[in-house]
């Protein structure tokens, strides 16, 4: 997997790379999909949601650019994988998913594997958490319609924010928006396709 990410999508920074050799794929899937965890694909996850595909992942780290100094806010834990892969990149990792079961099971698999700089809650994800801003890097792991105000106002100057945008919920664009000290410059990165980012700054359900 690591050297299709090298080789195929020239993913360039070590540190991801690293990250993405040292985190188990198959702890953070269902047990009778262990044997895919580390094709090339998303997988079906509990609550109808999905584990990203592990370039999408090593992309959206990539992203951020963030080093052992960063303060990341993750929106859309999931089964946790991608909060694991940022705690191995970055400082600090504050990872928010609103559905409560899949809170709690990214929690406990996250202190299973050791990771303690790392915390995940339950809340809607597209207010962010104020509490530990501002951020130098925010990863939104679902698409909205737009990019949430509460997310750039807690980015730190000099900050990335990484997040699928788009006018329809079945596919979006991944947008960097790096805040200056004179306001934000957006960036596109390509098609994607993630679950909705519902939420206040979101969309207003899942269906």
């Amino acid at each position: 997997m690591v050297e299709r990410l090298r080789q195929h999508y020239r993913i360039r920074d070590e540190r991801v790379l690293a990250a993405m050799s040292d985190v188990p794929r198959h702890l953070f899937v269902p047990e009778a999909l262990q044997g895919r965890a580390y094709g090339d694909h998303a997988l079906p996850i509990d609550a109808n949601q999905t584990i990203s595909q592990p370039y999408i992942v090593a992309r959206m780290t990539e992203l951020l650019e963030c080093d052992r100094s960063s303060r990341v806010l993750e929106i859309g834990a999931g089964s946790g994988y991608q909060t694991a892969v940022l705690a191995r990149a970055a400082g600090q990792v504050y990872a928010i998913e609103r559905i409560p079961e899949l809170a709690r099971q990214a929690q406990a698999r996250i202190r299973s594997l050791g990771v303690y700089n790392a915390t995940v809650k339950c809340f809607d994800g597209t207010m962010g958490w104020s509490a530990h801003a501002p951020y130098d890097g925010v990863l939104v792991a679902a698409g909205g319609p737009e990019v949430p105000e509460p997310l750039l106002a807690q980015l730190k100057v000099g900050g990335r924010l990484v997040i699928p945008v788009g006018a329809s919920r079945d596919s979006q664009r991944l947008v960097r928006v790096v805040r200056g000290e004179d306001g934000y410059k957006h960036e596109e990165h390509g098609a994607c396709a993630f679950v909705p980012l519902i939420g206040r700054y979101g969309w207003s359900n899942a269906t």
